[in-house]
């Protein structure tokens, strides 16, 4: 990761949120497209050795991503994030969590609301993150699932993509 890059993780009890910035040394139209294109969110959706597989991604308002992190036996967790309001190269916000294969929601682990803004600053795009939980027990067991160590991998796993995309 480029150690220049702004990354900050702030989780707060008190709201049930998560608070993520991280910057991303690309202009706006790659950093949007890498994380709203299922071919570029699978090369740096899920921290390695995992890996993220897209079985559907319809990413309008109202349309949903379903896809898989796959481990490197094989094994496939599912997720399902519906997509709620967009606002191209800006803002979209959506609100799901795990699944089955066939996108119906286990009710019985964590969900949350993630609401992501770009913006752009200095040729870099800060993407401001906010991941709103129903309840503490919630954002804890997602904090307790390696949610936070997921996301420090996946962001350096998105660097190396973008840099290799921007030559």
């Amino acid at each position: 990761m480029n150690s220049k890059l702004l990354f900050d993780f702030i989780i707060n009890k008190e709201n049930n949120t998560i608070n993520i910035t991280r910057e991303f040394d690309a202009g706006i139209e790659l950093v949007w497209k890498a994380w709203t294109t299922a071919d570029l969110l699978d090369q740096w959706w899920g921290p390695e050795p995992w890996r993220a597989e897209t079985k559907t991604l319809d990413f309008r308002e109202g349309g949903f991503w379903l896809y898989a992190m796959v481990s490197p036996e094989g094994d496939k967790g599912w997720s399902r994030t519906n997509f709620i309001s967009i606002v191209k190269e800006k803002f979209f916000s959506s609100k799901g969590g795990f699944s089955d294969e066939n996108g119906v929601l286990n009710l019985e682990l964590p969900q949350n609301l993630w609401e992501n803004t770009f913006v752009p600053v200095d040729h870099k795009v800060r993407v401001d993150m906010l991941l709103t939980y129903d309840n503490l027990a919630d954002l804890e067991k997602e904090i307790d699932m390696g949610f936070q160590e997921g996301m420090t991998v996946d962001f350096q796993q998105l660097d190396k993509l973008l840099s290799k995309l921007r030559k």
